[in-house]
């Protein structure tokens, strides 16, 4: 195949013009180079002979004469078969009604945290050690503290450290919230926030210690990503780039706050996040969203997962030293 454009010379005898209109159907078609190269690469692929050359501001495909119905054949099958790709995108579902209880969710942990502050509780017992009990020390997860990948998620080091959480993960978490509804997105993050956590210890498998929602938060950046690539898989080279974008950017805010926090929880959030988002994605395109007894049954099935993982720590685990 030869690409080039027309001088003043005319082609050699025997090569003809392939007219558009009798590919296309479509009366006074003028090709754009575009097109026109993107015939010819169709035409090369079958072996058909072509070149390009310009007339003015119009574009034209030359062929053999003896291969002009080959050439009209291999492009009618070839816009017959595109005419209609990529397909448009998926038309945007009306975001569900849960802000309320996605705030309730967010203010339970604000008040969780001004608990694990406090020297007494309410009932007059002395405060356990929150932190000691329920943070992600990797070597007593990996001896059997389970409940620890749970509890970290709930834990922060200071006011700070929740406020960043709360702020900007918030945003996504009300995104996310309103993509899927609030008990599938609640089982998503706690589920991919406490895969992130046993990750990190499998890698670590030391006395390394971690705490915070941060894990959860870049799970909700990957979860909206796989929600994204699923859903416009046929314009991703014009969307790829966000969900990335997004993630770098909360780990340039979220990810050197101290020595509470960590860089390998928060990678690994995000990486589970986007492969539980992807089957979730999934789901709702086969079976819709869930109702709203299968989101009220959700959001229980995340809820206890966290109390029960802190009943364990209550009553099972040793204080991290």
């Amino acid at each position: 195949m030869e690409f080039h454009k027309a001088d003043n010379g005319t082609y050699e005898d025997g090569w003809v013009a392939v007219p558009p209109d009798r590919v296309t159907g479509a009366a006074e078609v003028h090709l754009t180079e575009r097109q026109a190269r993107l015939w010819a690469l169709v035409l090369d692929a079958r072996s058909v002979p072509c070149s390009i050359e310009q007339e003015g501001d119009a574009w034209q495909l030359r062929v053999p004469e003896r291969s002009l119905g080959k050439a009209l054949r291999e492009l009618r099958g070839y816009e017959r078969r595109n005419r209609n790709w990529p397909p448009p995108p998926p038309a945007s579902s009306p975001a569900v009604e849960n802000g309320l209880v996605t705030l309730s969710v967010l203010v339970l942990l604000a008040a969780f945290h001004n608990i694990t502050r406090l020297a007494m509780l309410p009932t007059g017992i002395v405060s356990p050690d929150w932190t000691g009990l329920g943070s992600a020390r990797a070597d007593l997860i990996l001896h059997g503290e389970w409940w620890r990948i749970a509890t970290a998620l709930t834990l922060h080091a200071d006011w700070l450290h929740l406020l960043s959480n709360l702020a900007i993960g918030g945003v996504f978490i009300f995104l996310l919230c309103g993509e899927l509804g609030s008990g599938l997105a609640w089982c998503l993050l706690i589920g991919a926030g406490m895969l992130g956590n046993l990750a990190n210890a499998c890698v670590w498998r030391t006395h390394h210690d971690s705490l915070g929602a941060s894990t959860a938060v870049f799970a909700a950046v990957g979860i909206l990503a796989a929600l994204s690539v699923v859903r416009y898989r046929h314009q991703l080279r014009r969307r790829w780039p966000l969900p990335i974008a997004a993630a770098l950017g909360l780990l340039a805010l979220l990810g050197t706050e101290g020595k509470n926090t960590d860089l390998g929880a928060h990678l690994f959030g995000f990486l589970f996040g986007l492969l539980l988002g992807l089957g979730a994605e999934w789901g709702v395109e086969r079976w819709g969203r869930p109702g709203r007894l299968l989101n009220a049954l959700l959001s229980m099935v995340a809820a206890v997962t966290v109390v029960a993982a802190w009943w364990a720590a209550l009553t099972l685990g040793t204080v991290a030293g």
